[in-house]
């Protein structure tokens, strides 16, 4: 299985774009996110998800390992294909999926193309409580050789972050003995309902009111 792809964007077509590598050119599904933030021409390195069918076989392309995880996540919901999983990450990045599901807030999930309400409350109650995907390299969003644009790096990187505040503000509600369900939906209410992004002690503290609640 192919799981990245380094190489030139040599076209772009609607969905997807043709990448070359060595003389190779590779036909990549991408969301419109994504597509929106490369150029014909560009360097890119894209994480890649394969999915073998008996007819086909298709490639799809993330500019995040970790998106690429969320891409697989979604799918595991029943009545979620790849086509509906891209939907929600073009309006969704994985840091607002997880908030969005411990709080109940389908409205924003039913916002992507092809989600109606139905879904979207499947889609909540399946997810809530579980563990964010783990990503298959590390956590590692770019090349050693620092390929990305500039603008491409940095909302990814800013995602990163984000995530590690809010995983070590859960470990430390558990280290207080607090149940992970409980400790994921608590810090997920408190980013919802502060600005900017909190320090650890401030976050925890407001997880903390939350569970008082």
């Amino acid at each position: 299985m192919i799981g990245s792809l380094k190489g030139i964007v040599q076209g772009i077509y609607d969905d997807r774009a043709i990448i070359e590598v060595g003389g190779v050119g590779y036909l990549v599904h991408l969301g419109n996110r994504n597509m929106s933030r490369i150029r014909k021409n560009d360097a890119v390195f894209l994480f890649i998800e394969t999915i073998v069918r008996e007819d086909s076989m298709r490639l799809f392309g993330f500019l995040s390992d970790l998106e690429r995880a969320w891409f697989v996540r979604l799918q595991e919901v029943s009545g979620v294909g790849a086509k509906v999983a891209l939907a929600i990450l073009d309006i969704l990045t994985p840091n607002q999926i997880i908030q969005a599901v411990e709080i109940g807030d389908k409205t924003s999930v039913s916002r992507a193309s092809g989600v109606g309400p139905k879904l979207a409350q499947r889609l909540v109650l399946e997810l809530k409580g579980r563990a964010p995907p783990s990503c298959m390299m590390g956590g590692a969003d770019t090349s050693t050789d620092s390929i990305f644009p500039t603008d491409n790096i940095a909302p990814m990187t800013n995602e990163i972050a984000d995530m590690g505040l809010r995983n070590e503000a859960i470990s430390a509600l558990q280290n207080l003995g607090f149940a992970g369900t409980d400790a994921m939906s608590a810090v997920a209410h408190a980013l919802a309902n502060v600005e900017g992004t909190p320090k650890l002690g401030e976050l925890v503290k407001l997880a903390l009111k939350e569970l008082k609640r």
